[in-house]
């Protein structure tokens, strides 16, 4: 596949059509779609004909479920700029869409991670179907949620955000739907239909108003209840407390019946995960809830510039995307060992509202 062919781009009715075409990939994006993805919107930003765009992917099974990670691996292996330059240009593109001119549908089906998340929450009208898997999943690799995560998260109801970043989970159309992180749920069968009535869609003064009335209309989908809804309150009462040992030690000591279970498979996830990118992800979350985007943007492109070198991300990529051992070294290996001065050090020199950060590594 050439590179022109990883996103695909149609005009009809007047609506520019935008499909991620790496099904074999899962849509994970790389910096030529990055580049593609950036190019066409801004074209038809500018021409009057199109009253709207939307962005969907090939193959049924993702829409986006990331970045091209093993690329950011092998790019600070060489000693060249593409790793962070990718970050510098995706960050760039969701910064675009979420200020976007015209409305953005994003047609979600299968899984949405990461990077895909990044596309989807920046778009105005967010549409999933039954099938749809969406999550920050970061912290399994030594990472931190990215890609404007900073900001939509933390502005979640309640400490949803906070445990959805710091615990990486994935969670259902139902969840999504409760959380605030997709509008509408169509089934899956409707999707053909959808493009039909979009491609005859008469359009008003109000272009948003219009695909905002089509998608209710179809948005008919019976689907299981949300499990964040009646998780709801125990999520909140953990996640809200000071530090991640706080929040663990919380946990261990929960013996509701009807959490037990819950409260279990979350420290299973705690004690899986990079205990420097989940302490790193709890400030940062907390921190974005008070900063505008482009800060959040900025903020986090702070923290990149410094983590291939003193984070976790190189030794998660090798131990479960390179290697395949799946028995990630982390530095340090435990909460218990993490010193609060190192996940502070991430954070010195960054200024609010200053413009794009100086590099600090």
């Amino acid at each position: 596949m050439s590179q022109e062919q990883a996103v695909l781009a149609e005009v009809r009715n007047g609506i520019g059509h935008l499909m991620l075409n790496r099904p074999e990939g899962l849509n994970a994006l790389d910096l030529p779609m990055v580049r593609l993805l950036c190019r066409h919107l801004w074209a038809w930003e500018q021409d009057p004909a199109i009253v709207a765009v939307v962005l969907r992917a090939a193959g049924g099974k993702a829409f986006c479920a990331g970045g091209d990670i093993r690329m950011l691996y092998e790019s600070q292996r060489a000693g060249d700029n593409q790793n962070v330059l990718f970050l510098e240009e995706e960050y760039a593109l969701d910064e675009y869409l979420h200020g976007y001119a015209k409305p953005v549908l994003a047609l979600m089906d299968g899984y949405v991670l990461g990077g895909g998340m990044g596309l989807a929450q920046a778009a105005s009208l967010r549409v999933i179907t039954e099938r749809t898997r969406m999550g920050m999943p970061e912290v399994g690799i030594g990472f931190f949620p990215d890609v404007g995560g900073s900001y939509f998260l933390p502005r979640l109801p309640g400490e949803l955000g906070v445990y959805l970043g710091v615990t990486g989970v994935q969670v259902r159309a139902a969840d999504a739907l409760y959380a605030g992180l997709a509008d509408y749920c169509l089934g899956s069968e409707r999707l053909a239909e959808l493009d039909t009535r979009l491609d005859q869609l008469q359009w008003s003064a109000s272009p948003r108003e219009d695909l905002s009335a089509l998608l209710a209309e179809l948005a008919t989908v019976r689907i299981p209840g949300s499990e964040l809804k009646a998780l709801r309150l125990a999520i909140d009462q953990h996640f809200a407390l000071p530090d991640l040992l706080a929040i663990r030690d919380a946990l261990h000591r929960e013996n509701r019946p009807e959490l037990r279970d819950w409260a279990e498979e979350t420290l299973r996830l705690l004690d899986s995960r990079s205990p420097l990118a989940m302490a790193v992800t709890l400030e940062l979350l907390r921190r974005g809830r008070y900063l505008s985007l482009a800060d959040c943007f900025a903020l986090e492109l702070h923290l990149d510039y410094q983590w291939f070198a003193k984070g976790d991300l190189m030794e998660g990529v090798r131990a479960l995307i390179i290697d395949k051992d799946k028995q990630p070294r982390w530095n340090p290996p435990t909460l218990d060992e993490l010193a609060p001065a190192r996940v502070q050090a991430f954070f010195n020199g960054f200024r609010p509202a200053s413009g794009k950060p100086l590099r600090t590594a």
